[in-house]
């Protein structure tokens, strides 16, 4: 009886200082965000390195998403304080943020099945898509439409 308030009530808090993940499967594109080499070069592009997922779920402060592979080729996606750049591709929208993984599980019965699952935090994203994620997270996966989508449509 005991255990099961104390259990309540902990289940409780924890809900209300996390923020609400919302299901949503949508395209991923993720590569690593760029680093100095031993040459103090910096890699700009996600065009040659990258791995195509699909989202299992969001909120204001992280993302969840399955990949095919936890690694481009000998780097993990998660440890080390890596972090990632991320496209999200919402409907009529394209977004893009830097996360770092948290954790990662493998999921999937058999191995032509199996995938991962990649758990990360929101480390940075730009005012602009960070106003369009969030309408899209409020208003139940609906974009905003902003004055130059109208006027491009002629719509009023």
């Amino acid at each position: 009886m005991i255990r099961e308030l104390v259990s309540r009530v902990s289940r409780t808090l924890t809900e209300r200082r996390v923020s609400p993940r919302k299901k949503y499967h949508m395209p991923v594109k993720v590569c690593f965000a760029p680093e100095k080499n031993a040459a103090n070069l910096r890699r700009t592009s996600c065009d040659d390195l990258f791995l195509s997922g699909e989202t299992t779920d969001l909120s204001e402060t992280g993302i969840g998403f399955l990949v095919s592979t936890i690694r481009i080729k000998e780097k993990y996606l998660v440890g080390q304080e890596r972090l990632l750049n991320v496209e999200l591709d919402l409907p009529g929208a394209k977004i893009r943020m830097q996360i770092r993984g948290v954790r990662y599980e493998k999921v999937g019965i058999h191995i032509s099945t199996e995938k991962y699952f990649v758990g990360a935090e929101i480390i940075k994203i730009d005012e602009e898509d960070k106003a369009t994620y969030e309408y899209f997270l409020e208003n139940r996966g609906q974009i905003r439409r902003t004055a130059a989508t109208c006027l491009e449509l002629g719509v009023e």
